[in-house]
């Protein structure tokens, strides 16, 4: 693990659950992460999507009861933020370096050497998902299993390269104004959620809000273009071996993204959730449509809720104690492709 003068310790507790933020050097700058929970415990990964962070990424999820005590149960959790999109995070100067996706898979490395973390669970949003799954692809030895909403692995559609485009100029000129904030809510959450004239904008919806204020945009800028120069990485997706649950909003704008995705993966690895009456943030709008697709993924790994069992994990997770039969798509209880749920929001 690295010397103490590396790292800065910020109590959190007051925000998020008592967690303790960790300021991390990389070859790409300085990354966020906070901690939570025994850190003997098996590691869980979590990356969050274009313009926000854990609080406003996997906030719903982690605070449904049953999600967390299956999650904080089993994993000491480290939420990674994208350069400049932590809690109170200053504009990036503008005359660093932008990183690629590449770089930003390379610095989750850097972070587990940092905690000197071996194999990892690991959790991403839409462009957090497409991160995680390149340094999965990267750094095979270092993941366990992939769990995946909304993901991205092919390079941006024209349609995609457009819209970021008039993101990234809104950003450049207008910083993030109403516009930007509608485009980016329309990525991320359902139409019930965003509501219209007819029906009220959903809470959800109006705190995302609130926290896509505290965004600078030069540092949301810089990770749009990171993902806007994304490769396809389609090809490799068979090659990778570890077992991956993707779930995704039938109303998501990737959701064609995320079933390529599935079906480029090997079957026997992978399975997918569709979420009814959804977006693309599955973790808000209805994270209780992951617990049970979650439960019997982790039984995979030997992991079960806390009234299954009395102690909690203390060794790493060990996929190769897993019996072949777990690794169909009917054992975690996934029969069909793809599942279709309707579950109210937490």
């Amino acid at each position: 693990m690295a010397e103490s003068n590396d790292s800065v310790s910020v109590d959190l507790g007051t925000i998020y659950l008592g967690g303790k933020e960790h300021r991390v050097k990389t070859a790409c700058g300085v990354v966020s992460v906070i901690v939570y929970g025994d850190r003997e415990k098996p590691a869980l990964i979590t990356y969050p999507d274009l313009a926000l962070n854990h609080m406003s990424c996997f906030q719903g999820l982690f605070f449904c009861p049953e999600a967390a005590s299956l999650l904080l149960h089993n994993f000491c959790i480290y939420h990674i933020s994208p350069p400049g999109h932590e809690l109170g995070a200053a504009p990036i100067y503008p005359t660093d370096s932008v990183p690629s996706a590449d770089g930003l898979a390379d610095q989750i490395l850097e972070v587990l050497n940092f905690f000197g973390l071996g194999a990892v669970m690991c959790m991403g949003v839409t462009a957090g998902a497409y991160i995680l799954t390149l340094f999965a692809m990267k750094h095979r030895e270092r993941v366990l299993g992939l769990i995946l909403i909304s993901p991205l692995c092919k390079a941006p559609s024209w349609s995609e390269w457009f819209y970021n485009r008039v993101v990234s100029n809104l950003l450049y000129f207008y910083g993030m104004c109403g516009v930007v904030k509608e485009f980016l809510l329309q990525r991320y959450f359902s139409k019930e959620v965003r509501g219209n004239i007819e029906i009220p904008e959903s809470d959800i919806a109006q705190a995302c809000r609130r926290l896509l204020d505290e965004r600078k945009s030069v540092n949301v800028m810089r990770f749009l273009d990171a993902i806007d120069r994304r490769p396809d990485i389609s090809n490799g997706l068979k090659k990778l071996k570890c077992r991956t649950l993707i779930f995704i909003g039938d109303q998501s704008p990737f959701y064609s993204e995320a079933v390529h995705m599935a079906a480029n993966l090997d079957r026997g690895y992978c399975a997918l959730v569709e979420v009814q009456a959804c977006g693309s943030m599955v973790t808000e709008e209805q994270p209780h449509a992951m617990l049970v697709p979650m439960e019997y993924f982790l039984m995979g790994y030997g992991l079960y809720r806390p009234s299954y069992f009395t102690e909690s994990p203390r060794s790493p997770l060990s996929p190769c104690c897993i019996s072949p039969e777990l690794l169909s798509p009917e054992s975690m209880g996934l029969k069909l492709k793809p599942i279709k749920t309707r579950v109210s929001t937490c």
